[in-house]
C-alpha cells in the first residue's frame, strides 16, 4: 500500500508539473504575441488593421482546434489508456514551440498554432482523468484544485517570462531556408527546455496506462443514484457560463481600464495577475474543505454568487484599489468553482472519466472564443455593459442550483 502511494504521488507530481509547464507555454504568448505577428505582417506588406485581425485569429484558432480535438482524445484515452496522450500532447507542445520559434511567415504561425491545438488538446482533459483514476471519490476536488493550481501559476508565469525574454539585448538574426530566428524566438525555444525535461519525467515516472474499472459513480452534486446524463448536462453547461463570463471580463477589462479607469498597462497586468495569483492560491484552499462541513452544492452556490456580485459592482466603482478588490473577490468565487465541477463532472460516469473532462475542455474552449469576442465588442458599443452581462449569466447557475437543492 505504502509503495502504491508514493509511486501515485510521484505520478501526481508529474502531472502537475506537465500542466505548469504547457499553461506557462500558453501564457508566454501573450506579450509577445502582437510584436511577433506585426513583424511577420509588415514583410507581406499587411496594415496594421489586419495585423489586428491576425492577433485575434491566432488566439481563437489555437482554442478552436482544442474545442475539437478534446473530445476526440478524451474519447480515445478512455479505450487505450492515458499515458500515450499525454505523452502526445507534450510532445505536441513542443514541436508547436519550435514552430513558432522559427516561423518566418504568418502562414507558417497558423501551422504552428493549429498543429498545437489539435495535440495539446489531450493534456489537459486526459490529465485530470489520470489524476481522477488514481485519486479517491472523496478526494477529487483537493486533486481537481491543485490541478487548476498548476495551470493558474502557468497563466500567471507565462506572461511575465514572455515579457521578460522577449526583452533580451541579444541581437540574433539567423537564417537558414524558410527559418528565421530572432528575439521573439527566444521565449519558444527558452519554453523547450522545461517541456523536455517534463517529458521525460512522464516517460520514467507514468507506467503503463491505469484505466478505470469500478463501476460508474453515478455522482450528482452530492447525491448518489440520480440521472448522470442529466446531471453531466448541467454541470458542462455552469462550466460553459464561467468561461464564458470569466474570458468576457478579460476581453473587456484591459479595454474599461485603459479607456475608462485610465490604468497604465503595468495597473492592468496587476489586475490580471491579482486574478490568477488569487486562483491560483484559493483553488486547493476551498477544493480541501470536507463535504460535510461545505457540501458540493454551496460551494458552487457561493463561487457563483461571489464572482456575479464582483463582475455586476466593478463598474461602479473608480478607485484603484476597490478595483483590485473586487477582482480578488472575482477570483475567490472562480476558485470555489472551478475544481468543484471539474470533480463532479469526473464523478458522472467512472467509466468514462476522460471523454467527460474532455467534453468540458471543449466547452470550456467555446466560452474562451465566444468570451472576448462578445466583450471586445459590447465595451466598444456599451461600455460598462459586458461586466453587467457577464455577472448577470453567472446568476443562472445560481437560480438553477437553488432549485435542485430545494427539491433534494
Amino acid at each position: 500500500m505504502m509503495l502504491h502511494k508514493e509511486r501515485d504521488k510521484r505520478i501526481r507530481i508529474a502531472i502537475l508539473f506537465s500542466l505548469f509547464v504547457v499553461m506557462t507555454g500558453y501564457g508566454v504568448l501573450l506579450p509577445v504575441l502582437p510584436f511577433y505577428v506585426e513583424r511577420l505582417s509588415l514583410k507581406s506588406g499587411i496594415n496594421q488593421e489586419t495585423i489586428n485581425l491576425h492577433v485575434g485569429a491566432l488566439t481563437s484558432v489555437y482554442s478552436f482546434f482544442q474545442m475539437v480535438f478534446a473530445i476526440v482524445w478524451g474519447k480515445l484515452s478512455d479505450r487505450f489508456g492515458r499515458r500515450r496522450f499525454i505523452i502526445m500532447g507534450l510532445i505536441g507542445f513542443i514541436l508547436m514551440e519550435i514552430l513558432t520559434g522559427l516561423s518566418t511567415s504568418l502562414t507558417m504561425f497558423y501551422v504552428a498554432r493549429i498543429t498545437g491545438g489539435i495535440l495539446t488538446a489531450a493534456l489537459i482533459p486526459v490529465s485530470n482523468a489520470y489524476l481522477s483514476d488514481i485519486t479517491s471519490p472523496n478526494n477529487r476536488g483537493k486533486i481537481m484544485g491543485w490541478s487548476g493550481m498548476a495551470i493558474s501559476t502557468g497563466i500567471i508565469v507565462g506572461p511575465m517570462a514572455g515579457a521578460f525574454l522577449s526583452r533580451t539585448d541579444l541581437h540574433l538574426s539567423i537564417k537558414a531556408g524558410i527559418f528565421h530566428i530572432d528575439k521573439f524566438s527566444v521565449p519558444f525555444f527558452a519554453l523547450i527546455i522545461p517541456a523536455m525535461a517534463t517529458l521525460i519525467l512522464v516517460l520514467k515516472t507514468l507506467k503503463p496506462d491505469i484505466n478505470k474499472t469500478e463501476p460508474s459513480l453515478l455522482y450528482t452534486l452530492g447525491h448518489v443514484n440520480e440521472s448522470p446524463k442529466y446531471s453531466l448536462f448541467v454541470l458542462l453547461l455552469f462550466s460553459f457560463i464561467f468561461q464564458f463570463s470569466v474570458t468576457s471580463f478579460e476581453a473587456a477589462f484591459s479595454i474599461y481600464a485603459k479607456s475608462t479607469l485610465l490604468f497604465n498597462t503595468y495597473q492592468i497586468g496587476a489586475g490580471f495577475m491579482l486574478c490568477g495569483l488569487f486562483m491560483a492560491i484559493f483553488q486547493p484552499l476551498f477544493a480541501s474543505v470536507k463535504t460535510r462541513m461545505f457540501s458540493d452544492t454551496v460551494k458552487l452556490l457561493a463561487g457563483f454568487v461571489i464572482a456575479a456580485f464582483a463582475l455586476v459592482v466593478l463598474p461602479f466603482v473608480n478607485g484603484q484599489i476597490f478595483v483590485y478588490i473586487l477582482i480578488v473577490l472575482f477570483a475567490t468565487g472562480g476558485a470555489m468553482i472551478v475544481p468543484q465541477l471539474s470533480a463532479l463532472i469526473s464523478l458522472a460516469d467512472g467509466s468514462h472519466t476522460a471523454k467527460n473532462l474532455s467534453l468540458q475542455a471543449s466547452v470550456n474552449n467555446a466560452g474562451q472564443i465566444l468570451g472576448p469576442l462578445l466583450g471586445a465588442w459590447l465595451i466598444g458599443n456599451l461600455n460598462f455593459i459586458p461586466f453587467l452581462i457577464s455577472g448577470g449569466v453567472l446568476i443562472i447557475p445560481v437560480f438553477m442550483l437553488k432549485r435542485w437543492r430545494n427539491q433534494h
